[in-house]
């Protein structure tokens, strides 16, 4: 059963479920030039609609993170476009936020001021500055918490906060750049079905890169595979599990035959690419 805010700050700022928010049309990366040119990505198109949550699978190498950096607009395409809200993306801006694996928080202040940052560089007014850092660490569970340092939090706490400090700038986007990688299995699993109640809460378009396929199965809503050399996006498939009942828990549903099932499709998705790459080599 998704969970909704009381506070419409945060919630309301989606566009309708049948409209892109993003688009890539022919993106093509190459770095160096000449002899040492190497095609990086290659004949990427990818539509993001409001509500979406995207997992992409891939091995390592195969182009998950620098399509990240291309949709955040850290990295520009050598050719293609990226639109995003229906504007050129060349740069980062509010309408697309990044988690990375490391929360990266300040740690001389506190987690309601870590939070706050963003939207105070950016010139919000103090009200709503506040009214955006309560509504962001109520979602996150965190209120409690709000005055204390970072390194009196738990890593996974650190993460729920940095998702927080993303949220209090009310992207149109949120990026997650394998966000638990760096946590243990138990506060992995934890923070998994936290992020699936923010997103049922929010129904911000998440983009998520992860090497877990079971994550990707629990999460997503459309999981991405892509290939490597050049990277590029070989399935994009609408996650069957995604409207899975409230009442199977993640542990129930990694039992199901049909899970399993969809798993080793994944998992032999991937595979492919690797042996593709070795035999090119």
């Amino acid at each position: 059963m998704p969970i909704y805010s009381s506070n419409e700050s945060i919630v309301s700022t989606t566009l309708p479920s049948d409209e892109a928010i993003a688009q890539l049309s022919d993106v093509r990366l190459t770095f160096g030039s000449g002899a040492n040119q190497s095609e990086v990505l290659k004949d990427i198109n990818l539509q993001l609609k409001s509500g979406d949550f995207v997992c992409v699978l891939g091995s390592s190498g195969c182009g998950k993170t620098t399509l990240l950096r291309v949709l955040a607009g850290y990295q520009r395409p050598t050719t293609g476009s990226v639109i995003v809200s229906g504007k050129v993306h060349k740069e980062p801006n509010a309408d697309v936020g990044v988690v990375f694996q490391r929360p990266n928080l300040f740690p001389w202040l506190t987690i309601a001021k870590n939070v706050e940052f963003g939207p105070k560089m950016r010139g919000v007014a103090e009200l709503e500055r506040k009214q955006r850092v309560s509504s962001a660490l109520d979602i996150v569970g965190l209120i409690h918490a709000a005055n204390l340092l970072p390194h009196q939090l738990s890593g996974g706490m650190q993460q729920r906060a940095a998702i927080a400090r993303t949220l209090a700038a009310e992207p149109q986007i949120i990026l997650m750049d394998e966000p638990f990688g760096a946590l243990d299995a138990l506060t992995r699993e934890a923070l998994q079905t936290h992020v699936k109640e923010i997103w049922e809460r929010t129904r911000k378009t998440i983009f998520f890169i992860t090497h877990d396929v079971e994550e990707a199965l629990l999460l997503a809503t459309r999981i991405i595979i892509m290939h490597a050399s050049p990277g590029r996006i070989v399935r994009d498939i609408a996650n069957p599990f995604a409207n899975r009942s409230s009442n199977e828990s993640p542990s129930q549903l990694r039992l199901s035959k049909e899970f399993v099932e969809m798993r080793e499709q994944l998992i032999n998705s991937i595979r492919s690419t690797e042996l593709e790459v070795t035999e090119a080599a």
